[in-house]
């Protein structure tokens, strides 16, 4: 049985007060059966996260980290930095660094080997733009990236990471792929996974990121190889996410 696993990303969102309030509100938390969460925030709220969060049942996460271990790299993060404050998940490949920061096959590669070797757990994101998903080639695009990566790591280095397939044209637009629309590419991922190993097929967490939100989390999570959220907008407002999560547990 994979344990459901509710990631929020609040990408270049928060403040400390929002990070003081999901400890308040998470401290109090009680869920009807197991589930993973994790929050992850800004690089400069980390450390007041770690604190926050101590008595919730939120681990930390952080949404990108540079493959070298030290190093004449302004204005980045290596897994060390992370590790040292406490985080647990690492995003690497999400679509924003894929676009707009030139992140390659190669360099999300190299950010899932320098968090495994820090003991990190990688957060792999794949999917599509619109314009590869209204000329078919979304089996082609998503499996592509999940292999790119998947492919080059030992068998032990596999079973150590999340894979979150989210459709691109649904990120911030307000538009969801359909629960059989996710459901039909996250079956996909699971096929893929199983020609590599039987066992990672069975046991590997798929999480859904595309505008899931409380109205939505339900129906996304019974699809069977949904295993939790990616979640975006609605990780901002603690009531939205507390939802999502107890629709997970």
């Amino acid at each position: 049985m994979r344990t459901p696993l509710i990631a929020g990303n609040w990408k270049m969102n928060g403040s400390a007060e929002r990070v003081r309030a999901f400890g308040e509100a998470f401290a109090r938390a009680e869920f009807a059966a197991a589930v993973d969460i994790a929050v992850i925030p800004p690089f400069p709220y980390l450390e007041a996260a770690r604190s926050a969060f101590s008595a919730t049942p939120l681990a930390l996460g952080a949404q990108t980290l540079n493959p070298h271990p030290a190093g004449a790299h302004t204005g980045e993060v290596n897994a060390a930095m992370l590790v040292e404050f406490g985080v647990s998940y690492v995003l690497v490949g999400h679509s924003e660094r894929r676009q707009h920061y030139g992140e390659t096959d190669e360099g999300v590669y190299q950010r899932v080997c320098a968090a495994l070797d820090a003991g990190l757990v990688p957060v792999l994101c794949v999917g599509e733009v619109l314009e590869e998903r209204q000329a078919g080639a979304t089996r082609e695009v998503v499996l592509g990236q999940v292999a790119a990566v998947m492919q080059r790591l030992e068998p032990g280095q596999r079973e150590r990471l999340v894979i979150a397939y989210e459709p691109v044209w649904a990120i911030g637009t307000g538009l969801t792929a359909t629960p059989a629309e996710a459901q039909t590419t996250m079956g996909e991922i699971r096929a893929y996974l199983a020609t590599l190993d039987r066992s990672l097929g069975d046991t590997l967490r798929l999480l859904y990121g595309g505008s899931m939100k409380a109205s939505n989390a339900a129906e996304l999570l019974a699809q069977p190889d949904i295993d939790g959220g990616l979640v975006g907008g609605a990780s901002l407002q603690v009531d939205d996410f507390f939802a999502i999560c107890q629709s997970a547990g």
